[in-house]
C-alpha cells in the first residue's frame, strides 16, 4: 500500500515550510562539510539524491560541496515537487533532475553520478534481496571513484536490545491524531516484520507495510561486495547533533554488479 500515505501522517521533518526541517537541513549541510573536509567526498560532484522525499539531503549536499548537477529520485511525486524551495533556502543556482521511479532500478533511470545519498534512516524500505539490488543498480550508476552515503541506525541493538519490539508502537502523536502501528507477522524468507497502521481516534486503517530491521554490519558486509572502500562514520565520529551513523562506501565494483545484474 501507499507510501505516500504512511509518510502523510508520519510526519517526517522534511518539508521545506516546517521551521525543524529547515534546522535538519543546515545540520545535514554542516555533516557533509566535515566530510568534505576530511577529503572524503569528490569536488563539484554529480550527485544523486535516492528515495529524496522532498529532496533535502541532496541539496543539502549540493550546497556543501558546490554541486555541478543534482538528481533527486523517489517513488512520490508529491514530495519531489518541494526539491525547489530547498534549493531556495540553500541560494543556490541549480536546476535539480526530478526523476519518478524505483530506487531497485535506478542505474536505468539515471546517468553517471559521483555521489549517491540514501539519506534519512531509509534501508528498513528494502528487504533482503531488494538491498541487493539496490546496492548493484547504486555501483553501476556511480563513477569509478563514485561514494555511496547512507545515513543508517544499527535496528538490531537499538530496537531489539536497548529498547524490545512491541505488538503495538505509537509511532506519531500530535494535537490532531495519533498514528500507531501494529504488529502483523514477519516473513524469515526476506526478513520482513509485516505491521498494519492506524490512525486514532477512530482506528482509521492508514496502510499496510513490510520492514527490514536492519543493523549496521549487515549493510557494511553488503556494501563490501560492491564496493572496495567501506566504513563506518560514527556520530561521534562527524559530531553533528541529528545526524546518525554514515556508512561511507567508495569505489564501486562494477564489474560484480553487472554479472549480478545480467544473472
Amino acid at each position: 500500500m501507499s507510501l505516500e500515505e504512511l509518510y502523510r501522517y508520519l510526519r517526517w521533518r522534511m518539508d521545506p515550510d516546517d521551521e525543524r526541517a529547515v534546522m535538519r537541513f543546515w545540520r545535514i549541510v554542516k555533516a557533509f562539510e566535515v566530510l568534505k573536509e576530511k577529503n572524503l567526498l569528490p569536488t563539484n560532484p554529480r550527485v544523486l539524491d535516492i528515495c529524496a522525499g522532498t529532496g533535502i539531503a541532496g541539496v543539502a549536499m549540493a550546497k556543501a560541496t558546490n554541486a555541478k548537477a543534482l538528481t533527486v529520485l523517489d517513488a512520490r511525486r508529491e514530495d519531489l515537487k518541494k526539491v525547489e524551495k530547498w534549493v531556495e533556502i540553500a541560494d543556490l543556482d541549480l536546476k535539480p533532475e526530478v526523476i519518478v521511479g524505483d530506487a531497485r532500478e535506478v542505474s536505468k533511470l539515471v546517468g553517471e553520478h559521483d555521489i549517491a545519498l540514501l539519506w534519512g534512516l531509509t534501508m528498513p524500505h528494502f528487504d533482503a534481496f531488494d538491498a541487493v539490488k539496490l546496492f548493484i543498480n547504486v555501483a553501476l550508476t556511480l563513477s569509478e571513484d563514485g561514494v555511496f552515503l547512507l545515513e543508517e541506525a544499527d535496528r538490531v541493538y537499538g530496537i531489539f536490545y536497548q529498547v524490545g519490539y512491541k505488538d503495538m508502537l505509537v509511532e506519531t502523536k500530535t494535537e490532531e491524531y495519533a498514528l500507531i502501528s501494529v504488529h502483523e507477522g514477519y516473513d524469515p524468507i526476506r526478513g520482513v516484520f509485516k505491521r498494519t497502521y492506524y490512525k486514532l481516534p477512530g482506528f482509521e486503517k492508514v496502510t499496510e507495510q513490510e520492514h527490514r530491521l536492519w543493523d549496521i554490519a549487515s549493510q557494511l558486509a553488503l556494501g563490501s561486495i560492491f564496493f572496495r572502500e567501506h566504513r563506518l562514520i560514527s556520530k561521534m565520529e562527524h559530531g553533528v547533533t541529528g545526524v546518525s551513523n554514515i556508512i561511507y562506501l567508495k569505489n564501486p565494483r562494477k564489474k560484480i554488479a553487472k554479472e549480478l545484474e545480467e544473472g
